[in-house]
């Protein structure tokens, strides 16, 4: 592995995980493909997925008291049976053809029916949460049973849970620290049963060969997290409300044309 490769992808998790800190999602979006640049697509999300749960068991360490037990309750069962089911999938749909493949500023972009689905339901969630009838909209239990199996699964499947398990945790009603508290543990759950799978999909040896770029990205993400803490006194739950629907329009839009 040359070194610029290990700096790049580090650098990546570095400034990601600052942003993600407060937004709960982005990390796996973003390195998902960054390492998809130099590694076969299923190699790419195993190693998303052990710089994600590395950096999420931190992160817990950190929010995990703060997290809303009632919302755990109804959102992290369906989360893991959403993540089984999702990465199960992995192993049937990773080799389909894609719906298009173009060129995109000398970049090959892909658009496969996975991302233009994701692409679709980010897109209505920042809609919904930018219009003024959002504010008196309540989250109800259904809502969570349907956003922990929509958010497990595409994670599960792609590495791409956080955006869609925020849209609906953002609506909960949380203050900003039960809101990053219960974000990150839903996705450990969420991580640890996805990774459960790819053990028995992935050969370990095709990961331990990448130890040195692994342990890099996961201390770049630790030291994000550790900024990102520092600066949440700052922020307002607003702010969040506001980031995530941003970020969402634009995951939605890269997921469209296939840079993601």
């Amino acid at each position: 592995m040359e070194y610029w490769i290990i700096i790049l992808i580090s650098a990546t998790a570095f400034g990601t995980a600052i942003l993600t800190f407060f937004s709960g999602f982005g990390l796996g979006t973003i390195l998902s493909p960054v390492f998809a640049l130099f590694f076969p697509i299923d190699i790419a999300i195993a190693l998303t997925a052990v710089v994600h749960f590395s950096s999420n068991l931190f992160k817990l360490s950190l929010m995990g008291k703060f997290a809303s037990k009632e919302v755990l309750l109804k959102f992290a069962p369906t989360a893991l049976i959403g993540a089984l089911i999702g990465a199960y999938a992995l192993g049937f749909l990773k080799d389909l053809t894609p719906i298009e493949t173009h060129q995109w500023f000398g970049v090959t972009a892909e658009i496969t029916w996975v991302k233009l689905i994701i692409a679709i339901l980010l897109a209505l969630f920042a809609i919904v949460e930018l219009l003024p009838i959002s504010e008196h909209f309540e989250m109800k239990n259904s809502h969570f049973v349907l956003g922990g199996l929509l958010s497990g699964f595409f994670g599960g499947l792609s590495s791409m849970q956080g955006a869609i398990r925020s849209a609906f945790l953002v609506k909960a009603g949380l203050s900003k620290e039960a809101y990053i508290g219960t974000g990150v543990v839903i996705a450990s759950v969420i991580d640890l049963g996805r990774m459960s799978l790819y053990s028995q999909q992935i050969p370990f040896s095709d990961l331990k060969a990448q130890w040195p770029l692994i342990l890099s990205a996961i201390g770049s993400a630790i030291i994000g997290s550790i900024i990102g803490k520092r600066l949440l006194k700052k922020i307002t739950i607003k702010s969040i409300q506001i980031t995530v629907a941003v970020l969402l329009l634009l995951i939605a839009a890269a997921l469209g044309i296939g840079i993601i």
